[in-house]
């Protein structure tokens, strides 16, 4: 199942399967549910082994033996009851989910019933479901493995030092610089009031556009000047506002 860049850019529902939807809320929705919140739990739903390396290995977990799903249908999914994930999928229950074995291949499965109807969530279905989640969120995907015993080591302990870094920082709000920016910025077409009926990829993407246009008008005027950098230098992609957006 692709997904459509067009109809996540307009905010519409994803329908995964009859009983899975997957809502795409908006900046006031995320702000009511709290911003912090919001996205440890989009980042936690989503997470690869590499990603929780360390929090495996502390419960006995070798991250290069564990696959994403089997990560998300042990651990993950049971973080978050509904009233928690009911922003993204509505009422559907993850700590409902029972971990099964399909009968063909013997592959790990979750299921539960939902107005009568049995609910599977598999390797392909859970993939659908979370590819959708970072595309929408702009989260990477690091699926990345170490080339020896050495190496997973250092990986380990070099994630552990950031945690312990991040322990001692003051949190603050990423969205709320990003959407003074963008109100106060000239293109942007939404104003303080208007902003927060903005769906969260679409105004994601408005802050990656308006920024790639002022960089192409600045290399531009730069370049036409006569006395700043030479265009002939410059990647194409680079002045091309149009184009596809990292």
């Amino acid at each position: 199942m692709d997904n459509d860049e067009l109809r996540i850019y307009r905010g519409e529902d994803f329908f995964v399967s009859k009983e899975i939807v997957i809502h795409q809320p908006t900046l006031d929705e995320i702000c009511r549910y709290g911003e912090q919140d919001y996205y440890s739990m989009v980042y936690q739903l989503t997470a690869t082994p590499q990603q929780l390396k360390v929090q495996l290995w502390d419960m006995g977990i070798d991250y290069t033996h564990i696959t994403p799903f089997e990560l998300f249908s042990q651990f993950l999914c049971r973080l978050y009851p509904r009233e928690k994930t009911s922003i993204l999928f509505g009422n559907l229950d993850f700590t409902e989910f029972k971990r099964l074995r399909h009968r063909e291949d013997d592959s790990p499965v979750l299921c539960q019933t939902v107005n009568g109807n049995p609910v599977i969530i598999d390797t392909c279905t859970y993939t659908v479901i979370t590819d959708y989640l970072r595309l929408v969120h702009s989260i990477p995907k690091d699926e990345r493995l170490p080339a020896n015993e050495a190496t997973k080591m250092i990986l380990i302990e070099d994630d552990r030092a950031e945690i312990e870094r991040s322990r001692n920082k003051e949190r603050h709000s990423q969205l709320k610089n990003l959407i003074s920016s963008m109100v106060n910025s000239e293109g942007f077409k939404y104003n303080h009031s208007q902003v927060w009926d903005m769906k969260i990829n679409a105004f994601m993407d408005s802050v990656k556009r308006i920024t790639r246009i002022k960089n192409a008008e600045l290399l531009l005027q730069s370049g036409y000047s006569g006395y700043g950098i030479s265009l002939k230098d410059i990647d194409k992609k680079q002045l091309n506002w149009l184009g596809e957006l990292d």
